[in-house]
């Protein structure tokens, strides 16, 4: 049962009767005193802080101030007044989609709100509408039920030919919608959580028959905003918006366990055009953030390239892999990207691009600058061998395109290694560039900046210094030094 704090306990201890004066001196005065006082020092802690809901059972909740909801449609409703209880054990589905049904038909007249309160609303998979804006309280919790057959089967993404992780069909997301307009999800970071703990541990054992879902997904839809919220314990991507259009993802935090938690990507840009994500913290088991385009010959078949992409202002940690990366599945293409002012802390890799023959498409006008690294073992990294296909039927000749990439104003310390571009003899790299670099290092071999199979500049002088492979300008573009040797190789394959 979950308790509230009442101002009757502190009334009772703060009335002239206990006398404080004279109790503090004498109790003060012996050992048991010291045991009190931190009695005292943790009873005022739990009564003002909760333990979280996925580590451990709920003592005791925190009191939130009452706060005025702002109103974005002509219509809110709370989810209580569709019978949603939020004690954490009530299965609120029922609610949650009556609350919808309700706000899909008001359409034409602005659409509505539904205001989720403060408590943790246990709920199976449900879809949004048009014209929707979904506002969470602080305080508010959308918890997921963990069990797998209270979530849908739904078909594999067509750019994709089956479930990431199985052949047929997938998991649905918690919060899912499909060929929708104008869609919010808001809030006073109130938290969407997928309590993915128990996915996590079937996935390992191998006891899940169908791909793992998302925490949120939209799909084919056009005009989305997701903000001041936080997003928890996905059972797998995160946020995965697909083939969408004008897409804003602003002041959100994204988190799961950094180890232990597969596949937990942050946010998954998929064949989607006109994204905005800025000013947001992001700290999961994968990428923080993986632009996508389709995967091998289901990606080239479905032609959609994810473009016109700008990231910026974030804070990301990723233990275990990148954080933004470009690919693999980019199949579709991506194109005009941009990622600036960001840090990257305690994390496998910084930026990266990966793909490999048979996935086809390009990865092109890619911008980074800004970017700052600590305690990252690589720092960019392009990687031209990331072979994990859809089936064996991928074309091995469809090889994709890079080229136009420029990094700039990258800086760091803590960083073992700054640079590994890997092309191949059939995946070169070409037009890459760098100006104003200088990265504090911990790797204590030769090759610290190391290339293969790469076209580019240097502009100015960077620190480390670069590989032979790229041609060296000075600060006004003058060609000092052309490279002879762009295809010399000195990858080290152990990092």
């Amino acid at each position: 049962m979950v308790e509230t704090v009442t101002s009757s306990f502190w009334w009772r201890w703060t009335q002239p009767h206990h006398h404080p004066r004279r109790w503090v001196p004498s109790v003060f005065t012996t050992h048991k005193a010291i045991i009190t006082a931190v009695w005292i020092a943790f009873l005022v802690t739990v009564f003002w802080w909760q333990v979280d809901a996925t580590a451990g059972i709920l003592i005791f909740r925190r009191v939130f101030p009452a706060r005025e909801v702002p109103k974005f449609r002509p219509v809110a409703f709370n989810l209580t007044d569709f019978g949603g209880v939020g004690d954490g054990v009530t299965v609120n589905t029922e609610a949650f989609e009556k609350a919808i049904l309700a706000i899909a038909k008001l359409g034409k007249k602005g659409g509505g709100q539904l205001n989720v309160p403060p408590g943790y609303w246990l709920t199976a998979p449900f879809n949004l509408t048009s014209h929707m804006t979904l506002f969470l309280a602080e305080g508010a919790v959308i918890l997921g039920i963990d069990d797998e057959k209270y979530w849908p089967l739904m078909p594999p993404l067509p750019s994709y030919g089956y479930g990431r992780e199985h052949r047929g069909p997938r998991y649905g997301s918690l919060i899912h919608g499909q060929k929708l307009k104008d869609v919010i999800i808001t809030g006073h970071n109130g938290t969407i959580n997928g309590q993915g703990q128990a996915w996590w541990k079937k996935f390992r054992q191998k006891l899940l028959n169908h791909s793992r879902g998302p925490l949120v997904q939209i799909m084919w839809s056009t005009d989305i905003l997701i903000s001041n919220i936080t997003l928890q314990d996905s059972p797998f991507w995160t946020l995965h918006p697909y083939d969408c259009k004008n897409v804003t993802i602003r002041n959100v935090t994204i988190l799961a366990p950094i180890a232990g938690a597969p596949n937990t990507d942050g946010i998954d840009p998929d064949s989607c055009e006109d994204v905005l994500i800025e000013n947001c913290y992001i700290s999961v088991g994968d990428d923080g953030i993986a632009i996508k385009s389709g995967w091998d010959q289901y990606g080239i078949a479905y032609g959609r390239p994810s473009k016109n992409i700008l990231i910026r202002n974030l804070v990301i940690r990723s233990n275990v892999s990148a954080g933004v990366s470009i690919g693999s599945e980019m199949s579709g293409g991506v194109s005009n990207v941009t990622v600036e002012n960001l840090f990257i802390w305690n994390s496998r890799r910084a930026v990266r691009i990966k793909t490999a023959p048979g996935r086809g498409g390009y990865v092109r006008d890619i911008t980074y600058k800004n970017l700052t690294f600590e305690n990252v073992r690589v720092g960019i990294v392009i990687k031209t061998d990331y072979n994990e296909h859809a089936d064996e039927s991928f074309d091995p000749k469809a090889v994709p395109l890079l080229e136009n990439i420029s990094y700039t104003t990258i800086h760091g310390e803590g960083v073992r290694v700054p640079v590994q571009i890997h092309g191949s003899k059939e995946i070169w790299v070409r037009n890459v560039t760098f100006r104003d670099m200088s990265i504090g290092l911990t790797y204590k071999k030769k090759h610290i900046f190391q290339c293969a199979y790469v076209q580019g500049r240097v502009i100015g002088t960077i620190f480390p210094a670069p590989c032979k492979n790229l041609d060296l300008y000075d600060e006004q573009g003058h060609l000092i030094r052309r490279s002879d040797a762009q295809n010399a190789t000195d990858i080290d394959y152990d990092i």
